[in-house]
């Protein structure tokens, strides 16, 4: 038996979805060797008999990746590593290996952190209620040792097969020539870019922080900060590209820069990308998030699809996909999540599905997307509140004479007049309000974010 360590301890770095904390103070390879053994306990109960174990570019993954597959052999199951990868490769590894699988990456996080994402065969997910709150005793109490013998540990190199798995799946062979301004931000899309479009002779990419250096030197990997695309902006226009795609750490987000340097919203991608899905399979499932744009189910539901709504969080889409057949998935956040990729989400296939709807018509980025953003929109606005339920509470009877509907599935979403809406969700793990709000106009958006947030800052 490992040793046991207390829970206020455990619960701080194991989550409700993953595992993340900070290197040397929060991870480190004894900690992480114990998850490794509960992980393989568990899914030996279920029947495994390997897992598949990759990394991202972290000075620290290589060593905490180990220490994972040293508790994994300990408890019997033998081990398949990958190496470097992003996050949707490992799920393609799970996937075609049909083995559980975990991948060292903290995404988007400073360098200073580390964290794990596992799932079982074929992708699917271990969160809190699948197994992670086994996890979590079984590494405070200390995990039970294992009387047989070790696994065995192997190496191959899936990367090949992961690009031409993605190729196979969107065609865009007989595209227009495009050029496209890629920042990877020194993340695992600098890995997996080359791979995928390498083999396609009429896309160009002009490349930009594609060095693998997990200390983010440039700027954090994490596209949704605006910040953060400021150099992917300028790249796009100073080069002349088609369109710009940005990564996130562990390239399984993928952002829309169209070709004047503006963002493309997701819910834009999502609405895109919904309607080629439809195509192939008319009348299939579509999930969305309750703050994607209402502009993705109209959609979905003028061409004859079902729109399914969610929560926010992957593990609640994932469920969805698995539970209505959806052939894909969109969030707001830019994850994508696609059925032909075991339900899992994919940045670069959605990238691929925008460049294939690109490529197949001759007007500009900002010109196909127009068609799908139908509103206006306020992104994902923090407030940092000593009470979010009471200053939500606050919000919701300040507008109860213009309130059409109320619902709780997620925060509260409040529906206006004049398809106007906005949702407020309290973070499940730090002081904060989150804000989203979509109307007709811009101006309509902007004094309704001014309204609501000069009551939830009061």
């Amino acid at each position: 038996m490992t040793v046991a360590r207390s829970a206020e301890f455990v619960n701080a770095v194991i989550k409700a979805y993953d595992v993340r904390g900070v290197v040397g103070e929060q991870l480190d390879a004894e900690f992480v060797r114990d998850i490794g053994a509960s992980f393989a306990r568990l899914m030996r109960a279920e029947g495994a008999t390997r897992a598949v174990i990759g990394h991202d570019m972290r000075e620290s993954s290589p060593e905490l990746s180990n220490a994972f597959a040293d508790g994994v052999l300990a408890q019997g199951l033998d081990v398949v590593h990958i190496g470097l990868a992003s996050t949707d490769q490992l799920y393609f590894a799970s996937g075609s290996l049909n083995c559980p699988g975990a991948m060292f990456t903290a995404s988007h996080n400073p360098a200073r952190y580390n964290g794990i994402k596992m799932c079982r065969a074929k992708a699917i997910p271990v969160g809190q209620d699948t197994g992670l709150a086994t996890i979590k005793s079984e590494v405070a109490e200390g995990v039970p040792g294992f009387d047989g013998p070790h696994g065995t540990a192997s190496s191959v190199d899936l990367l090949a097969d992961y690009a031409a798995f993605l190729r196979n799946l969107v065609d865009i062979a007989g595209v227009r020539p495009l050029t496209i301004a890629v920042d990877a931000g020194n993340g695992m899309g600098g890995h997996t870019v080359p791979a995928v479009f390498d083999a396609l002779p009429q896309v160009t990419i002009v490349p930009l922080y594609f060095e693998l250096d997990g200390s983010f030197p440039n700027h954090e990997a994490n596209p949704l900060d605006p910040k953060n695309l400021v150099d992917l902006q300028d790249l796009v226009v100073k080069s002349g590209a088609d369109i710009g795609l940005a990564f996130d750490g562990d390239a399984d987000r993928c952002f829309v820069v169209d070709e004047k340097g503006d963002p493309v919203s997701p819910s834009t991608i999502t609405a895109l990308v919904a309607e080629r899905e439809l195509v192939k399979e008319p009348g299939a499932v579509i999930i969305h998030n309750l703050i994607t744009s209402h502009a993705v189910p109209e959609l979905v539901t003028a061409l004859g699809g079902t729109p399914v709504r969610t929560r926010v969080g992957h593990s609640f889409i994932k469920q969805q996909m698995a539970s209505t057949g959806a052939v894909f998935g969109g969030e707001h956040s830019a994850h994508y999540y696609f059925r032909d990729f075991w339900g899992a989400d994919s940045g670069m296939l959605a990238a691929l599905h925008v460049l294939a709807a690109l490529g197949e018509q001759d007007r500009p980025v900002s010109e196909l997307m127009a068609a799908y953003e139908t509103y206006a929109a306020s992104g994902e606005i923090n407030s940092t509140v000593p009470d979010a339920k009471e200053r939500t509470m606050a919000v919701v009877e300040a507008f109860g004479d213009r309130t059409i509907s109320v619902d709780r599935l997620d925060g509260v979403t409040v529906q206006l007049a004049d398809d106007a809406w906005f949702n407020l969700r309290a973070s499940n793990t730090e002081p904060l309000l989150r804000l989203n709000v979509e109307a007709r106009s811009p101006e309509e958006v902007d004094a309704l974010v001014t309204e609501i947030l000069s009551i939830v800052r009061s």
